[in-house]
């Protein structure tokens, strides 16, 4: 469990008497006054091995009036994001992607000020708008690579890649000296695909890079944080260090291959590192086979890893139950250890990161956690992104890229960028006027 100070501890008991109150006087719930809570998730995983079973289990042993019913739901974006045009959409969810800043009010009820807010959790401001924060995230994730330790060393490989050609080189030697398929894309599972996003900042080494994309016509200019990125990608595959077909990928499985040591290495957030080390175990290895390596780039000699919130938890605005929602989203983050369990950084501000990111701690890996957009031009991003119909956080993007690099689309890396940039330019003087 996650320590709290002794005026989050009397906030919390105050609420839980207030509802206990409350629910026995109401005649709107069952017979005893007791409210179900709704809560949407997608985390299927843990609602069928009875992980959240045992939270809820908790949570109303601390709050006898409050039951919790969780729906685990498989393709969350697009489900919860149809059923938020109706009023049924849970008591507390996690806000999906394609809720723009200026629509927050309008779906999920206002947690309080950012400055509020902030005297307890990080990462608030990714879903605040007008000075209000409507979303707490459950974890914190930086972003990395994933690999099998065992593998690597077969290789020879003993020390980081510092560069994106060290790191294809790397490759290259695991396909000439092990049976491993060096990276593995995930490229049929397609969201996989957008992990490579998150590494922007990393490579310039800048909390304010996604801002400065308002500023520039071409993002994907030698150098920058997305050409460099994208350039990794297309490379590696265009060398054929790859699955042989990845349009037959497997996201369960690939966990299997990955802990057994036919895959050596994934591009995944670190939220990923406890799924593989599980894999591990399950297969007759250790956690230990598994380590979790910085983006191949240094600036000023320093490895950097982008950080910010996970899904955050939200309260439907329609909800008729929004104390008692609070009172679960914190109770979540303060005594549930869900963050702590899944290897993330605790929304939590004072928590100590995770033991599983021990291996980014001994490398000096610095954090780089990006700057919120200026008054006025919150969700100008997503706007310039959507008209040029690039899809940043969107799987196709990078589907054309690797489709490109192993002979499947007639165009080169060239080609791509030039074609971005210029989207982009057309759209940023569409949009920002």
């Amino acid at each position: 469990m996650f320590p709290r100070t002794a005026r989050q501890i009397a906030a919390v008991g105050a609420i839980a008497s207030m509802l206990a109150l409350s629910a026995c006087s109401s005649d709107s719930d069952s017979a005893e006054g007791d409210v179900t809570l709704k809560v949407l998730t997608w985390r299927t995983d843990l609602v069928e091995d009875g992980t959240f079973d045992e939270y809820a289990e908790r949570f109303t042993e601390a709050n006898p009036t409050i039951n919790v019913e969780f729906e685990g739901i498989t393709d969350y974006e697009g489900e919860v994001k149809t059923r938020m045009s109706t009023d049924n959409y849970g008591d507390v969810l996690g806000i999906v992607g394609t809720v723009q800043p200026n629509q927050l009010g309008d779906f999920f009820e206002p947690l309080g000020t950012v400055d509020e807010i902030e005297e307890t959790y990080r990462f608030v401001r990714e879903k605040a708008y007008d000075g209000q924060v409507y979303g707490i995230p459950v974890v914190g994730n930086t972003q990395g690579i994933v690999y099998n330790k065992n593998v690597w060393a077969e290789a020879g490989l003993t020390d980081y890649p510092t560069t994106p050609e060290d790191f294809i080189a790397a490759l290259e030697k695991i396909k000439s000296s092990t049976d491993a398929v060096p990276m593995y894309t995930n490229y049929a599972a397609g969201w996989t695909l957008t992990q490579w996003e998150g590494h922007r900042g990393e490579i310039s080494a800048d909390p304010n890079y996604v801002n400065s994309l308002l500023e520039t016509d071409n993002p994907w200019t030698q150098g920058s944080d997305h050409f460099v990125i994208d350039s990794l990608l297309y490379d590696t595959v265009a060398a054929g260090l790859i699955e042989e077909d990845p349009t037959t990928t497997d996201w369960e499985l690939s966990k299997d291959l990955l802990a057994t040591g036919d895959v050596a290495t994934m591009v995944l957030g670190s939220w990923a590192i406890v799924q593989m080390q599980q894999a591990a175990v399950d297969n007759g290895g250790a956690a230990e086979d598994i380590g979790y390596m910085p983006f191949p780039y240094q600036v000023d000699g320093k490895f950097h890893g982008s950080v910010g919130g996970d899904y955050n938890q939200a309260i439907n605005v329609n909800s008729e139950h929004k104390e008692e929602a609070r009172l679960w989203i914190d109770w979540f983050n303060n005594e549930s250890g869900y963050a702590e369990s899944q290897g993330g950084l605790s929304p939590l501000k004072d928590s100590p990161e995770p033991q599983v990111l021990q291996d980014f701690a001994a490398a000096g890996v610095e954090y780089v956690e990006q700057l919120p957009a200026e008054p006025g031009m919150e969700g100008k991003i997503d706007e310039i992104d959507n008209t040029a119909e690039i899809g940043l956080w969107q799987d196709m993007y990078r589907k054309r890229i690797i489709d490109a690099a192993r002979g499947q689309a007639d165009e080169t890396k060239e080609d791509i960028f030039a074609d971005l940039n210029a989207r982009w330019k057309e759209a940023r003087a569409e949009v920002m006027g």
